[in-house]
């Protein structure tokens, strides 16, 4: 694989952001839908010096925690930006967090500081109480509250200063975000990224979508999570254009494409899935699109959406936040379903059972992998030790994903493991879920599984079975509701299950796998498909 950027030291964003800036002052590089803000290369730079400098003055330092939560706008990625200038690092939340999901990822930072879009200011403040170490709220697009108890407020507009930022050099090893993933056991985790991780994947990235500095690369995921970033970075590596929308539209689809021009795209298989079923029309190959990224990447999804929309470069890989992108391919017309070839230059990747004993082809045990290379998987989860040691016991990095190697060495993903659920393009931690469960006056004890989904592309739905106290009863609808006020639209169970007792080994770990049965003797509600409340 030929490096855009070949010297490793060179991989860092704020120097490689100056380095662009310099050669492409005035080159478009972000653009957004909301607002219709944007920015040259060299915009980019100058606003997050200033930004930096502000942040500075505020107390943020190299080694801090700041959470962002906001849609994706240019605030964020200046922010972010401004951030890594200082050799401070950003924790993104996800915007349809609340009430226990969102203090989680607070309290696990230990962050004092919060950069929010004003419309979510109330969910904020519900959980001020529940996060002691939180100080500073930043306000972006709205006037700060003027009274949030014991935290200072201030509008973003007025944190750029025009003084010089402090000079901190940041090195390949230094972390720039600490991304929340949700593993397979246990609560969500706070993942630390080191610079030389995130540049590393992003050539892989660009590569695969075979991107250039002529391309306009549109992402409709949001920038909380990890593929959203590589559409900024990897624009950043070649100078390319990124063009950021407010949220997924199947309907607005095409239509985006066209008006952004848009080159190259990023989709998840329910994506794909909720696209195809869009009425035909005589311009569904009138666009510039010519390559996507597309995970999970069925077959049958993939062949329908390159024949409908005549784009012949369908590519595909495996990887998580932790490892970065471990195996690449691009996509055939046959119905073989695989990640492709593992990246030898840069990871050792094995199949174990258990026991961690490595197993031959063909057999589905755990993904674990080693990098070649230093400082190309994650640091490990902040705040969790004991977690860290866990993922990287006997020198491998567990991802916690079944699967094999086929005969001709693809890398095949088969399954998530234990208790990681797919939903709505979100993976959802059951622990998280189930605490909040758990939490509610009738219910005993909560457990939570995957279902399989109606629609096509790799998703879930979610079963929660309830011990209900003695002598407790509820009303399933009047939970749901519950439930809505708690958790993130995309986490609240479509089924309620009734049951005397969760099943149960001599240890006292939960069975899931018999959860996932249908018992004809458990009571069972469903709020159907269209039932959940829909993000607001």
């Amino acid at each position: 694989m030929k490096l855009i950027v070949p010297d490793q030291e060179q991989w860092v964003l704020p120097q490689l952001l100056r380095q662009r800036a310099q050669e492409l002052p005035d080159k478009p590089f972000l653009s957004f839908a909301i607002d219709e803000a944007s920015v040259s290369y060299g915009q980019a730079d100058e606003r997050s010096d200033r930004l930096a400098a502000g942040l500075s003055e505020l107390g943020v330092g190299a080694g801090d925690r700041v959470m962002v939560m906001m849609g994706n706008r240019l605030e964020f990625v200046l922010t972010w930006f401004a951030l890594n200038k200082l050799g401070a690092f950003h924790a993104p939340i996800n915007i349809d967090y609340r009430g226990e999901f969102l203090e989680h990822l607070v309290n696990t930072a230990a962050a004092k500081v919060m950069v929010l879009e004003h419309r979510f200011l109330d969910v904020v403040l519900a959980s001020v109480a529940n996060m002691p170490l939180l100080e500073q709220l930043i306000v972006v697009g709205g006037p700060p509250p003027q009274s949030a108890g014991r935290l200072a407020t201030r509008a973003f507009e007025e944190v750029p200063s025009e003084r010089e930022p402090p000079a901190v050099t940041v090195r390949p090893s230094d972390t720039y975000a600490v991304l929340f993933t949700s593993g397979t056991t246990g609560r969500s985790k706070g993942a630390l990224m080191p610079y030389a991780h995130g540049h590393l994947l992003n050539e892989r990235n660009l590569e695969l979508l075979d991107l250039d500095s002529s391309s306009t690369y549109i992402s409709e995921l949001p920038l909380f999570h990890i593929n959203a970033h590589m559409t900024v970075y990897g624009c950043l590596i070649v100078g390319a254009r990124a063009r950021m929308e407010e949220r997924f539209s199947a309907s607005r689809w095409l239509e985006r494409l066209r008006s952004s021009g848009a080159t190259h795209s990023s989709m998840l298989g329910v994506m794909v899935d909720f696209v195809l079923r869009q009425p035909p029309t005589e311009r569904d190959t009138d666009h510039s699109l010519r390559s996507v990224w597309m995970v999970p990447c069925l077959p049958d999804l993939s062949n329908r959406f390159r024949d409908r929309f005549g784009i012949e470069r369908i590519v595909t890989s495996y990887g998580t936040s932790e490892v970065g992108m471990v195996a690449r391919r691009i996509v055939d017309r046959s119905d073989r379903v695989h990640s492709g070839k593992v990246g030898d230059e840069f990871y050792e990747v094995a199949i174990v059972d258990s026991e961690d004993r490595q197993l031959p082809a063909g057999e589905v045990g755990e993904i674990v992998v080693r990098t070649r290379l230093p400082w190309t998987v994650t640091h490990g989860y902040f705040g969790m030790d004991d977690r860290t040691v866990e993922a990287f016991r006997n020198l491998w990095l567990h991802t916690g994903d079944a699967g094999r190697f086929d005969e001709e060495g693809n890398l095949c993903f088969v399954d998530r493991l234990a208790d990681r659920i797919r939903r709505r393009g979100e993976n959802v931690a059951s622990a998280d879920v189930e605490h909040v469960l758990a939490s509610h006056e009738h219910v005993r004890e909560a457990a939570v599984v995957a279902v399989q989904a109606d629609e096509e592309g790799g998703e879930d739905e979610i079963k929660a079975c309830l011990v209900l106290a003695d002598g407790a009863q509820l009303d399933v609808d009047q939970f749901w509701q519950w439930c809505d006020e708690r958790l993130p639209y995309f986490a609240v169970p479509r089924y309620i299950e009734l049951r005397e007792q969760l099943p149960k080994t001599p240890t006292e770990k939960v069975m899931k796998t018999e959860l996932r049965k249908t018992d004809p003797n458990v009571t069972i509600f469903d709020r159907g498909a269209g039932g959940r409340r829909d993000r607001s």
